[in-house]
Protein backbone atom coordinates (compact mmCIF):
# COMPACT_ATOMS: atom_id res chain seq x y z
CA UNK A 1 0.00 0.00 0.00
CA UNK A 2 2.39 2.78 -0.84
CA UNK A 3 1.87 5.63 -1.82
CA UNK A 4 2.90 7.14 -5.68
CA UNK A 5 3.30 10.91 -4.24
CA UNK A 6 5.02 12.50 -1.50
CA UNK A 7 2.32 15.51 -0.10
CA UNK A 8 -0.32 13.72 2.00
CA UNK A 9 -3.91 14.27 1.89
CA UNK A 10 -6.17 14.64 5.63
CA UNK A 11 -9.90 13.70 5.08
CA UNK A 12 -12.43 14.86 7.34
CA UNK A 13 -14.68 12.30 8.34
CA UNK A 14 -18.71 13.32 8.87
CA UNK A 15 -21.94 12.03 8.11
CA UNK A 16 -21.51 11.43 4.36
CA UNK A 17 -18.01 9.46 5.29
CA UNK A 18 -18.06 7.15 8.70
CA UNK A 19 -19.04 3.66 8.23
CA UNK A 20 -16.53 1.36 7.78
CA UNK A 21 -17.05 1.07 4.32
CA UNK A 22 -16.34 4.63 3.30
CA UNK A 23 -13.22 5.20 5.62
CA UNK A 24 -11.87 2.13 3.61
CA UNK A 25 -12.81 3.25 0.49
CA UNK A 26 -11.09 6.84 1.25
CA UNK A 27 -8.04 5.25 2.69
CA UNK A 28 -7.85 3.40 -0.57
CA UNK A 29 -8.39 6.70 -2.62
CA UNK A 30 -5.78 8.36 -1.23
CA UNK A 31 -7.11 9.39 2.33
CA UNK A 32 -3.32 9.26 5.07
CA UNK A 33 -4.90 11.25 7.82
CA UNK A 34 -8.05 10.92 9.22
CA UNK A 35 -9.24 14.48 10.12
CA UNK A 36 -12.34 14.38 13.33
CA UNK A 37 -13.53 17.85 14.08
CA UNK A 38 -14.51 17.72 17.30
CA UNK A 39 -17.09 21.15 16.18
CA UNK A 40 -19.98 18.08 15.70
CA UNK A 41 -20.54 15.09 16.71
CA UNK A 42 -20.73 13.18 19.93
CA UNK A 43 -17.99 11.59 21.53
CA UNK A 44 -19.79 8.03 20.69
CA UNK A 45 -19.78 9.14 17.09
CA UNK A 46 -15.92 9.65 17.36
CA UNK A 47 -15.47 6.61 18.99
CA UNK A 48 -17.18 4.48 16.96
CA UNK A 49 -14.66 6.32 13.90
CA UNK A 50 -11.74 5.96 15.65
CA UNK A 51 -12.57 2.15 16.13
CA UNK A 52 -13.15 1.56 12.89
CA UNK A 53 -9.89 3.41 11.64
CA UNK A 54 -7.77 1.10 14.08
CA UNK A 55 -10.08 -2.16 12.54
CA UNK A 56 -8.89 -0.62 9.18
CA UNK A 57 -5.21 -0.03 9.69
CA UNK A 58 -5.00 -3.97 10.97
CA UNK A 59 -6.85 -4.87 7.77
CA UNK A 60 -4.10 -2.90 5.26
CA UNK A 61 -1.72 -3.02 7.96
CA UNK A 62 -0.43 0.72 7.05
CA UNK A 63 -0.09 2.66 10.23
CA UNK A 64 -3.16 5.76 9.95
CA UNK A 65 -2.82 9.06 11.59
CA UNK A 66 -5.81 10.57 13.95
CA UNK A 67 -6.15 13.96 14.12
CA UNK A 68 -8.66 15.14 16.63
CA UNK A 69 -9.31 18.66 15.75
CA UNK A 70 -10.58 20.81 18.41
CA UNK A 71 -13.67 23.36 18.38
CA UNK A 72 -11.98 26.40 20.00
CA UNK A 73 -13.62 29.24 21.62
CA UNK A 74 -16.83 30.81 18.93
CA UNK A 75 -17.83 33.91 19.48
CA UNK A 76 -21.48 34.35 18.21
CA UNK A 77 -24.17 36.58 18.76
CA UNK A 78 -27.56 35.37 20.77
CA UNK A 79 -30.97 34.72 19.61
CA UNK A 80 -33.01 37.25 17.43
CA UNK A 81 -36.87 37.72 17.53
CA UNK A 82 -38.42 35.68 14.83
CA UNK A 83 -34.73 34.03 14.45
CA UNK A 84 -33.66 36.97 12.31
CA UNK A 85 -33.22 40.61 11.24
CA UNK A 86 -32.04 42.91 8.89
CA UNK A 87 -29.58 45.66 9.42
CA UNK A 88 -28.93 48.53 7.01
CA UNK A 89 -25.72 49.64 5.79
CA UNK A 90 -25.36 53.05 7.76
CA UNK A 91 -28.03 52.37 10.54
CA UNK A 92 -26.73 52.49 14.74
CA UNK A 93 -26.47 49.06 15.79
CA UNK A 94 -25.79 48.52 19.55
CA UNK A 95 -24.45 44.93 20.93
CA UNK A 96 -24.84 44.30 24.90
CA UNK A 97 -24.74 41.74 27.59
CA UNK A 98 -28.49 42.00 27.90
CA UNK A 99 -30.80 38.92 27.32
CA UNK A 100 -33.76 40.36 25.64
CA UNK A 101 -33.89 39.05 22.02
CA UNK A 102 -32.45 41.28 19.11
CA UNK A 103 -33.98 43.29 16.54
CA UNK A 104 -32.45 45.81 13.54
CA UNK A 105 -31.15 48.19 16.20
CA UNK A 106 -29.33 45.42 19.26
CA UNK A 107 -28.62 42.24 19.89
CA UNK A 108 -26.80 40.03 22.91
CA UNK A 109 -23.50 39.47 22.99
CA UNK A 110 -22.25 37.39 25.64
CA UNK A 111 -18.66 37.40 25.61
CA UNK A 112 -17.16 40.43 28.27
CA UNK A 113 -13.60 39.28 26.82
CA UNK A 114 -14.65 41.02 23.69
CA UNK A 115 -16.37 44.45 25.19
CA UNK A 116 -13.32 44.20 27.06
CA UNK A 117 -11.01 44.31 23.85
CA UNK A 118 -12.57 46.55 21.94
CA UNK A 119 -12.12 50.15 21.19
CA UNK A 120 -13.52 53.04 19.25
CA UNK A 121 -12.92 52.57 15.86
CA UNK A 122 -12.34 48.79 16.18
CA UNK A 123 -14.38 46.39 13.54
CA UNK A 124 -16.60 43.52 14.07
CA UNK A 125 -17.14 40.86 11.66
CA UNK A 126 -20.80 39.14 11.36
CA UNK A 127 -21.38 35.31 9.82
CA UNK A 128 -17.70 34.98 8.55
CA UNK A 129 -17.51 38.57 7.37
CA UNK A 130 -20.96 39.24 5.25
CA UNK A 131 -21.75 41.85 8.29
CA UNK A 132 -19.64 44.74 8.77
CA UNK A 133 -19.46 47.03 11.68
CA UNK A 134 -17.64 49.99 13.22
CA UNK A 135 -17.40 50.52 17.02
CA UNK A 136 -18.31 54.38 17.93
CA UNK A 137 -18.37 53.98 21.21
CA UNK A 138 -18.02 51.09 23.97
CA UNK A 139 -17.93 50.12 27.87
CA UNK A 140 -17.25 46.41 29.92
CA UNK A 141 -20.47 45.37 28.73
CA UNK A 142 -21.62 47.24 25.50
CA UNK A 143 -20.87 48.53 21.99
CA UNK A 144 -22.29 51.11 20.11
CA UNK A 145 -21.54 50.59 16.30
CA UNK A 146 -22.54 51.42 12.91
CA UNK A 147 -23.32 49.26 10.18
CA UNK A 148 -21.18 49.16 7.38
CA UNK A 149 -22.19 46.27 5.21
CA UNK A 150 -25.50 45.43 6.23
CA UNK A 151 -27.35 42.50 5.67
CA UNK A 152 -29.54 40.05 7.09
CA UNK A 153 -28.21 38.55 10.52
CA UNK A 154 -29.47 35.40 12.26
CA UNK A 155 -29.30 33.33 15.82
CA UNK A 156 -25.89 32.30 16.52
CA UNK A 157 -23.43 33.55 13.84
CA UNK A 158 -20.03 33.90 14.68
CA UNK A 159 -18.18 36.90 15.65
CA UNK A 160 -14.70 38.02 14.71
CA UNK A 161 -12.93 40.88 15.93
CA UNK A 162 -9.97 41.36 13.27
CA UNK A 163 -6.49 42.88 14.19
CA UNK A 164 -7.56 42.18 18.24
CA UNK A 165 -5.74 39.71 20.25
CA UNK A 166 -8.52 38.74 22.72
CA UNK A 167 -8.00 37.35 26.31
CA UNK A 168 -9.30 34.08 26.03
CA UNK A 169 -7.73 30.66 26.25
CA UNK A 170 -7.89 28.70 23.41
CA UNK A 171 -9.36 25.91 25.14
CA UNK A 172 -13.15 26.48 26.25
CA UNK A 173 -14.38 23.37 28.58
CA UNK A 174 -15.97 21.35 26.17
CA UNK A 175 -12.18 21.74 24.35
CA UNK A 176 -10.78 20.30 27.67
CA UNK A 177 -13.45 17.62 27.50
CA UNK A 178 -12.17 17.02 24.08
CA UNK A 179 -9.11 16.75 24.93
CA UNK A 180 -9.32 14.31 27.45
CA UNK A 181 -11.16 11.86 25.22
CA UNK A 182 -9.24 12.07 22.12
CA UNK A 183 -6.26 11.23 24.53
CA UNK A 184 -7.94 8.37 25.87
CA UNK A 185 -8.71 7.26 22.47
CA UNK A 186 -5.63 7.10 21.49
CA UNK A 187 -5.16 10.13 18.88
CA UNK A 188 -1.84 11.60 17.11
CA UNK A 189 -2.37 14.75 16.77
CA UNK A 190 -4.24 17.58 18.24
CA UNK A 191 -5.72 20.44 16.17
CA UNK A 192 -5.62 23.75 18.09
CA UNK A 193 -7.98 26.06 16.98
CA UNK A 194 -7.92 29.90 17.65
CA UNK A 195 -4.18 30.04 18.03
CA UNK A 196 -3.09 33.55 19.20
CA UNK A 197 -0.21 33.76 20.71
CA UNK A 198 2.43 30.86 22.18
CA UNK A 199 1.41 31.05 25.72
CA UNK A 200 -2.15 29.33 23.54
CA UNK A 201 0.07 26.40 22.57
CA UNK A 202 2.37 25.97 25.85
CA UNK A 203 -1.56 25.90 27.78
CA UNK A 204 -2.30 23.13 26.16
CA UNK A 205 1.16 21.31 26.12
CA UNK A 206 0.78 21.32 30.18
CA UNK A 207 -2.57 19.79 29.83
CA UNK A 208 -1.45 16.88 27.54
CA UNK A 209 1.41 16.38 29.76
CA UNK A 210 -0.87 15.78 32.27
CA UNK A 211 -2.26 12.75 30.89
CA UNK A 212 0.26 9.66 32.04
CA UNK A 213 1.85 8.43 28.97
CA UNK A 214 0.66 10.84 26.18
CA UNK A 215 3.12 11.36 23.24
CA UNK A 216 0.12 13.22 21.10
CA UNK A 217 1.24 15.91 19.02
CA UNK A 218 0.38 19.87 18.67
CA UNK A 219 -0.99 21.03 15.10
CA UNK A 220 -1.29 24.36 15.76
CA UNK A 221 -3.72 26.47 13.40
CA UNK A 222 -3.31 29.68 12.51
CA UNK A 223 -6.50 31.55 11.90
CA UNK A 224 -6.17 34.66 13.53
CA UNK A 225 -3.71 37.52 11.92
CA UNK A 226 -2.24 38.05 15.60
CA UNK A 227 -0.55 34.65 15.44
CA UNK A 228 0.96 35.50 12.18
CA UNK A 229 2.68 38.43 14.40
CA UNK A 230 4.22 35.66 16.86
CA UNK A 231 4.77 33.07 14.00
CA UNK A 232 8.20 31.98 14.91
CA UNK A 233 7.17 31.12 18.48
CA UNK A 234 4.79 29.57 17.49
CA UNK A 235 6.36 27.32 15.57
CA UNK A 236 8.78 26.83 17.86
CA UNK A 237 6.23 25.99 20.20
CA UNK A 238 4.11 23.65 17.92
CA UNK A 239 4.36 19.78 16.15
CA UNK A 240 2.85 20.91 12.89
CA UNK A 241 1.32 23.96 11.96
CA UNK A 242 -2.34 24.63 9.52
CA UNK A 243 -2.97 27.17 7.36
CA UNK A 244 -6.53 27.55 8.36
CA UNK A 245 -7.54 29.71 5.13
CA UNK A 246 -11.19 30.11 5.68
CA UNK A 247 -10.85 32.00 9.42
CA UNK A 248 -7.43 33.65 7.96
CA UNK A 249 -9.40 34.95 5.47
CA UNK A 250 -12.17 36.21 7.14
CA UNK A 251 -10.29 38.58 9.29
CA UNK A 252 -7.34 39.71 6.82
CA UNK A 253 -8.50 40.84 3.17
CA UNK A 254 -8.77 37.69 0.67
CA UNK A 255 -5.81 39.13 -1.49
CA UNK A 256 -3.05 38.55 1.62
CA UNK A 257 -4.04 34.73 2.01
CA UNK A 258 -1.87 33.43 -0.17
CA UNK A 259 1.27 35.59 0.71
CA UNK A 260 0.43 34.43 4.21
CA UNK A 261 0.18 30.67 3.28
CA UNK A 262 3.26 30.89 1.31
CA UNK A 263 5.16 32.48 4.08
CA UNK A 264 3.93 30.32 6.50
CA UNK A 265 4.90 27.37 4.79
CA UNK A 266 8.44 29.03 4.09
CA UNK A 267 8.62 29.51 7.64
CA UNK A 268 7.50 26.09 8.56
CA UNK A 269 10.24 24.21 5.81
CA UNK A 270 12.79 26.24 7.94
CA UNK A 271 11.97 25.35 11.39
CA UNK A 272 11.53 21.15 9.97
CA UNK A 273 8.18 21.12 11.06
CA UNK A 274 5.33 19.91 9.05
CA UNK A 275 2.51 22.26 7.50
CA UNK A 276 -0.81 21.56 6.40
CA UNK A 277 -2.95 23.82 4.26
CA UNK A 278 -6.58 23.80 4.52
CA UNK A 279 -9.94 24.89 3.77
CA UNK A 280 -12.25 25.23 0.56
CA UNK A 281 -9.06 23.29 -1.68
CA UNK A 282 -11.91 21.56 -3.66
CA UNK A 283 -15.20 23.05 -2.54
CA UNK A 284 -16.84 22.65 -5.23
CA UNK A 285 -16.96 18.83 -4.84
CA UNK A 286 -19.29 18.82 -1.87
CA UNK A 287 -21.89 19.23 -4.92
CA UNK A 288 -20.10 18.60 -7.82
CA UNK A 289 -18.03 15.37 -8.98
CA UNK A 290 -15.52 17.81 -10.44
CA UNK A 291 -13.73 20.94 -9.19
CA UNK A 292 -13.48 23.88 -10.73
CA UNK A 293 -10.04 24.91 -12.33
CA UNK A 294 -9.21 27.18 -9.71
CA UNK A 295 -9.45 24.57 -7.19
CA UNK A 296 -7.36 22.24 -8.88
CA UNK A 297 -4.81 25.23 -9.62
CA UNK A 298 -5.29 26.37 -5.20
CA UNK A 299 -4.12 22.43 -4.83
CA UNK A 300 -1.33 22.43 -7.07
CA UNK A 301 0.22 25.70 -5.64
CA UNK A 302 0.37 24.09 -1.60
CA UNK A 303 2.14 21.54 -3.16
CA UNK A 304 4.39 23.48 -5.59
CA UNK A 305 5.19 25.72 -2.30
CA UNK A 306 6.33 22.20 -0.31
CA UNK A 307 3.17 22.11 1.96
CA UNK A 308 3.87 18.38 4.05
CA UNK A 309 -0.10 17.83 3.72
CA UNK A 310 -3.44 19.41 2.16
CA UNK A 311 -7.09 19.15 3.21
CA UNK A 312 -10.70 18.51 2.48
CA UNK A 313 -13.08 19.25 5.20
CA UNK A 314 -16.88 19.70 3.91
CA UNK A 315 -15.83 17.77 1.07
CA UNK A 316 -15.40 14.44 2.72
CA UNK A 317 -17.61 15.10 5.66
CA UNK A 318 -20.73 16.16 4.49
CA UNK A 319 -20.25 16.34 1.03
CA UNK A 320 -21.87 14.37 -2.15
CA UNK A 321 -18.75 13.11 -3.33
CA UNK A 322 -16.31 12.41 -0.92
CA UNK A 323 -14.08 9.48 -2.53
CA UNK A 324 -14.07 11.61 -6.03
CA UNK A 325 -12.61 14.29 -3.61
CA UNK A 326 -9.66 12.17 -2.42
CA UNK A 327 -9.28 10.90 -5.89
CA UNK A 328 -9.15 14.06 -7.50
CA UNK A 329 -6.40 15.43 -4.77
CA UNK A 330 -4.43 12.53 -5.01
CA UNK A 331 -4.52 12.86 -9.16
CA UNK A 332 -3.53 16.68 -8.90
CA UNK A 333 -0.65 15.82 -6.06
CA UNK A 334 1.15 12.98 -8.50
CA UNK A 335 1.04 15.36 -11.73
CA UNK A 336 2.11 18.17 -9.96
CA UNK A 337 5.13 15.87 -8.37
CA UNK A 338 5.56 14.71 -11.71
CA UNK A 339 6.24 18.10 -13.54
CA UNK A 340 9.99 19.03 -13.94
CA UNK A 341 9.40 22.20 -12.27
CA UNK A 342 8.13 20.79 -9.17
CA UNK A 343 11.96 19.47 -8.56
CA UNK A 344 13.61 22.36 -9.89
CA UNK A 345 11.11 24.56 -7.37
CA UNK A 346 12.06 22.06 -4.13
CA UNK A 347 15.42 21.98 -5.04
CA UNK A 348 15.75 26.27 -5.00
CA UNK A 349 13.59 26.22 -2.11
CA UNK A 350 16.27 23.76 0.03
CA UNK A 351 17.28 25.33 2.98
CA UNK A 352 20.75 25.08 4.18
CA UNK A 353 21.49 22.65 7.04
CA UNK A 354 21.62 23.42 10.96
CA UNK A 355 25.23 23.18 12.37
CA UNK A 356 24.68 19.78 14.04
CA UNK A 357 25.68 16.34 13.21
CA UNK A 358 21.87 14.87 12.83
CA UNK A 359 21.64 17.73 10.42
CA UNK A 360 24.43 17.51 8.63
CA UNK A 361 24.04 13.80 8.11
CA UNK A 362 20.22 14.20 7.25
CA UNK A 363 21.47 16.44 4.44
CA UNK A 364 24.22 14.47 3.74
CA UNK A 365 22.09 11.72 2.91
CA UNK A 366 20.03 13.66 0.72
CA UNK A 367 22.49 14.52 -1.59
CA UNK A 368 24.54 10.84 -1.92
CA UNK A 369 20.78 9.26 -2.63
CA UNK A 370 20.58 12.02 -5.37
CA UNK A 371 24.40 11.50 -6.37
CA UNK A 372 23.93 7.68 -6.91
CA UNK A 373 20.49 7.63 -8.23
CA UNK A 374 19.38 5.97 -5.24
CA UNK A 375 16.06 3.86 -4.78
CA UNK A 376 15.29 4.87 -1.11
CA UNK A 377 16.15 6.43 2.21
CA UNK A 378 15.69 4.52 5.19
CA UNK A 379 15.99 6.42 8.61
CA UNK A 380 15.89 4.66 11.60
CA UNK A 381 13.79 6.45 14.73
CA UNK A 382 12.26 6.19 17.89
CA UNK A 383 11.04 9.31 18.41
CA UNK A 384 10.42 10.36 14.72
CA UNK A 385 13.30 13.44 14.84
CA UNK A 386 15.59 11.45 12.53
CA UNK A 387 12.44 11.16 10.07
CA UNK A 388 11.66 14.88 10.52
CA UNK A 389 14.76 15.67 9.43
CA UNK A 390 15.14 13.70 6.92
CA UNK A 391 11.51 15.07 5.45
CA UNK A 392 12.68 18.65 5.97
CA UNK A 393 15.89 18.35 2.84
CA UNK A 394 12.61 17.17 0.52
CA UNK A 395 15.00 14.27 -1.62
CA UNK A 396 13.69 13.04 -4.52
CA UNK A 397 13.66 9.60 -3.14
CA UNK A 398 10.89 8.38 -0.69
CA UNK A 399 11.51 7.73 2.68
CA UNK A 400 11.27 4.87 4.71
CA UNK A 401 10.37 5.90 8.27
CA UNK A 402 11.09 2.41 10.26
CA UNK A 403 10.23 2.63 13.95
CA UNK A 404 9.25 0.10 16.99
CA UNK A 405 7.34 2.63 17.92
CA UNK A 406 3.26 2.43 16.79
CA UNK A 407 2.56 6.08 18.02
CA UNK A 408 5.70 7.48 16.17
CA UNK A 409 4.67 4.92 13.00
CA UNK A 410 1.22 7.04 12.96
CA UNK A 411 2.37 10.20 13.76
CA UNK A 412 4.55 9.95 10.74
CA UNK A 413 1.87 9.51 7.68
CA UNK A 414 1.28 13.37 8.30
CA UNK A 415 4.56 13.99 7.09
CA UNK A 416 6.15 14.87 3.42
CA UNK A 417 7.56 11.49 1.33
CA UNK A 418 7.38 9.29 4.36
CA UNK A 419 6.55 5.78 4.24
CA UNK A 420 6.12 4.50 7.90
CA UNK A 421 6.53 1.14 8.40
CA UNK A 422 6.93 -0.82 12.10
CA UNK A 423 9.65 -3.03 13.46
CA UNK A 424 11.68 -4.15 16.47
CA UNK A 425 14.42 -2.05 17.55
CA UNK A 426 17.63 -3.09 15.52
CA UNK A 427 20.63 -3.78 17.80
CA UNK A 428 23.32 -3.69 15.18
CA UNK A 429 24.96 -2.18 12.42
CA UNK A 430 24.33 -5.21 10.52
CA UNK A 431 20.94 -6.08 11.24
CA UNK A 432 20.32 -2.62 10.46
CA UNK A 433 21.52 -2.82 7.34
CA UNK A 434 19.74 -5.94 6.53
CA UNK A 435 16.41 -4.80 7.89
CA UNK A 436 16.57 -1.36 5.48
CA UNK A 437 17.16 -3.19 2.50
CA UNK A 438 14.74 -5.84 3.52
CA UNK A 439 11.84 -3.62 3.53
CA UNK A 440 12.92 -1.26 0.58
CA UNK A 441 12.38 -4.17 -1.02
CA UNK A 442 9.41 -5.99 0.53
CA UNK A 443 7.64 -2.69 0.05
CA UNK A 444 7.66 -2.42 -3.21
CA UNK A 445 10.60 0.54 -3.39
CA UNK A 446 13.93 -0.99 -4.17
CA UNK A 447 14.48 -4.35 -6.59
CA UNK A 448 17.80 -6.20 -7.17
CA UNK A 449 21.28 -3.69 -7.83
CA UNK A 450 19.39 -0.67 -6.51
CA UNK A 451 20.72 0.87 -3.34
CA UNK A 452 19.12 2.40 -0.53
CA UNK A 453 20.68 5.31 1.58
CA UNK A 454 20.31 4.70 4.98
CA UNK A 455 20.69 7.14 8.53
CA UNK A 456 19.95 6.22 12.56
CA UNK A 457 21.42 7.08 15.68
CA UNK A 458 23.78 5.06 17.77
CA UNK A 459 23.46 3.93 20.26
CA UNK A 460 19.92 2.33 18.67
CA UNK A 461 16.81 3.41 20.63
CA UNK A 462 18.39 6.97 21.66
CA UNK A 463 16.21 9.54 20.33
CA UNK A 464 17.45 12.44 18.51
CA UNK A 465 20.76 11.17 18.09
CA UNK A 466 21.14 10.51 14.35
CA UNK A 467 24.41 9.86 13.72
CA UNK A 468 25.25 7.71 11.04
CA UNK A 469 25.07 7.09 6.99
CA UNK A 470 25.55 3.79 5.48
CA UNK A 471 25.07 2.97 2.08
CA UNK A 472 23.51 -0.19 1.09
CA UNK A 473 22.84 -2.66 -2.37
CA UNK A 474 20.31 -4.60 -3.03
CA UNK A 475 21.40 -8.34 -4.09
CA UNK A 476 19.62 -11.36 -4.96
CA UNK A 477 18.67 -13.57 -2.06
CA UNK A 478 18.71 -10.83 0.54
CA UNK A 479 22.26 -10.30 0.62
CA UNK A 480 23.30 -6.94 0.52
CA UNK A 481 26.85 -5.11 -0.23
CA UNK A 482 27.57 -2.70 2.19
CA UNK A 483 29.59 0.91 1.94
CA UNK A 484 30.70 2.34 4.14
CA UNK A 485 30.18 6.07 4.76
CA UNK A 486 29.61 6.94 8.30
Amino acid sequence: MRRARNAKIIATLGPASSTPEAIESLFLAGADVFRLNFSHGSHDDHKNRIFTIRELEKKVKRPIAILADLQGPKLRVGDFEGGRARLEAGAAFRLDMEDALGTAARAPLHHPEVFAALKPGSELLIDDGKLRLTVESCGADFAETRVVVGGEVSNHKGVNVPGVMLPISPLTEKDRRDLEFAVEMGADWIALSFVQRPSDVQEARRLIGGYVGSRVRILSKLEKPSAIEHLASIIEWSDAVMVARGDLGVECPPETVPILQKRIIKACRRAGKPVVVATQMLDSMVHSPSPTRAEASDVATAVYDGSDAVMLSAETASGEYPIEAVTMMDRIIQQVEHDKNYQIITDASRLDPEHTTRDAISAAARQVAHTLGAAAIVTFTSSGSTTLRAARERPEQPILSVTADIEVARQMALVWGTHSIMAKDVRSFTEMVAKAVHFAQSEGFARVGDRVVITAGVPFGHSGTTNILRVAEVEEHGHQHRHNSD
